[in-house]
């Protein structure tokens, strides 16, 4: 799945959480699967009420688009309330890098595994094939594990992430498998967590509803 993503999370307050899940299935999403070049949308959870929308796209102008544009300036009452009402707002938009799977429909996955690095870009060379020649291979030697989906972050917020991996697990025992231990474990690893810059941010979150597709 090359596709281009939007990565945007969202936390609504615990008295309006029903009302804002009516708002995103019903309204927010399906909106933007009207818009040409949206293909897919996944909703996610984590914690109580932190919500996570990962939307796939043909390529990342699909959001200066016209059409896009329409949508977003005028939002109706109640989406303008929702957006100025969540907390932990974040929005990363990136273009795909890699993809690498076990199973054709690794989207449809229960388990969404996000990693984001800020890379010096002296070192994304490396880093990219780090990424793609060993370590993801290795994970995929885990049948839990059921693919990856890597992004070069153009523009978003609130932190100053520049790559973004989408792991898609079919339960959370595959981040205590041998597999993942061992590329936790490998010679070009090490090697690149000995620099500073080496920290990830990583997060798990559970698929909250169903698939969206695009309207034709």
């Amino acid at each position: 799945m090359e596709k281009a993503v939007l990565f945007s999370e969202m936390t609504p307050g615990p008295e309006w959480e029903s009302d804002f899940n009516n708002w995103y299935d019903e309204e927010h999403i399906p909106l933007r699967m009207a818009v040409p070049g949206f293909a897919g949308a996944q909703r996610y959870k984590r914690n109580e009420r932190d919500y996570l929308a990962v939307y796939d796209m043909d390529a990342t102008d699909v959001l200066t688009s016209p059409a896009y544009t329409e949508v977003k300036d005028n939002p109706s009452e109640q989406t303008a309330w929702m957006l100025k009402s969540v907390s932990n707002f974040t929005r990363y938009i990136g273009r795909p890098i890699n993809t690498q799977f076990n199973t054709e429909n690794f989207v449809e996955a229960p388990v969404l595994y996000p990693v984001f690095f800020t890379v010096p870009e002296d070192r994304l060379s490396e880093f990219d094939d780090w990424y793609n020649q060993d370590h993801v291979p290795t994970l995929l030697e885990t049948p839990d594990w059921l693919g990856c989906r890597r992004f070069a972050i153009e523009s978003g917020g609130p932190e100053n992430f520049n790559r973004l991996a989408l792991h898609y697990l079919s339960d959370e025992r595959a981040l205590a498998s041998d597999a993942r231990d061992k590329a936790r474990k490998s010679e070009w690893r090490d090697r690149l967590s000995q620099e500073d810059w080496f920290k990830g941010t990583y997060m798990v979150f559970g698929r909250h509803g169903k698939r969206f597709t695009p309207v034709l």
